[in-house]
């Protein structure tokens, strides 16, 4: 029974695992499995290898959920372009609380000063990835070549750290280095060439980056979590499409803004219950 909740919690972290904004650390916090992730996470052969009947599940289920959420998520970028945005903002706009909560010292309203100015930091961080950003947010690589290898493993790298961190969404680094298209459309038409690097940069990030990451919160939460929170607050400007569209597109956008913050609000709200992460 536990192997079939693992696999379909695998396939709900999958989902979240393409969904820019959306940081699938929470989601496994949500669901009780992130402490056992991190642990896992080992250059430890035989530890790893302990826990399949964890892990297992888990991977079968996340592959499932990205290649079936791929597709989908394909055919809105490609139709319903500037909702599409307008929801990752909205998902965005709905997570701060939950980010906020972890950086607020016990019995006040406001976190420490050191917190606030990693905070500051990061939102300009993003601000100023947002000013560097290209007009139409990316190309969409089809083809493999040496550059293409190089960014695709970055982006593999950085991306798999970043989910990792709770509060952070590799798919949102992803398409702020301009490879999220490519990696989606990659994953939706199963082009194994061009997702060979991005399996193996995912790979090295995964395993050099848990380490960093666990005693980063262990040592400097409040500040770690300072800097998450300019990150998710600061990804609005880098998502920001230009405008609603045109027409009934206004209003599309409108509710899809709507719809993604009360997802992620409410989805803050129960990672607030099951808080395992300090």
């Amino acid at each position: 029974m536990e192997f079939v909740l693992l696999i379909i919690i695998g396939i709900v972290l999958g989902i979240t695992t393409i969904i820019p904004g959306i940081s699938v650390a929470t989601m496994a916090v949500a669901f009780n499995v992130y402490n056992r992730l991190i642990n896992v996470i080992v250059p430890d052969i035989k530890k790893i290898f302990a826990a399949w009947m964890f892990w297992l599940p888990l991977v079968i289920g996340g592959a499932a959920g990205i290649v079936l959420g791929s597709k989908v998520l394909t055919i809105l970028f490609e139709n319903f372009n500037v909702p599409a945005y307008w929801f990752f903002i909205g998902v965005i706009a709905g997570s701060i609380p939950a980010v906020y909560s972890s950086i607020r010292r016990p019995g006040s309203v406001l976190p420490s000063v050191s917190s606030i100015i990693c905070c500051l930091c990061a939102v300009g961080a993003m601000v100023f990835l947002a000013m560097l950003k290209p007009e139409e947010g990316t190309t969409v690589y089809t083809e493999l070549t040496l550059p293409v290898f190089g960014l695709l493993a970055l982006a593999g790298a950085l991306g798999a750290l970043a989910m990792i961190i709770p509060g952070i969404s590799g798919a949102f680094l992803l398409l702020i280095m301009g490879m999220y298209r490519t990696v989606l459309q990659a994953v939706s038409d199963l082009n194994i060439l061009l997702l060979i690097p991005v399996i193996l940069g995912a790979g090295a990030g995964i395993l050099t980056g848990a380490a960093f990451v666990r005693f980063l919160l262990a040592k400097a939460p409040e500040q770690t979590y300072g800097a998450v929170l300019g990150l998710v607050a600061g990804s609005v400007f880098v998502l920001y499409p230009g405008g609603f569209g045109d027409g009934i597109a206004i209003v599309i956008s409108v509710v899809c803004l709507f719809i993604g913050f009360f997802i992620s609000f409410f989805m803050g709200k129960r990672q607030a219950k099951t808080n395992q992460l300090r």
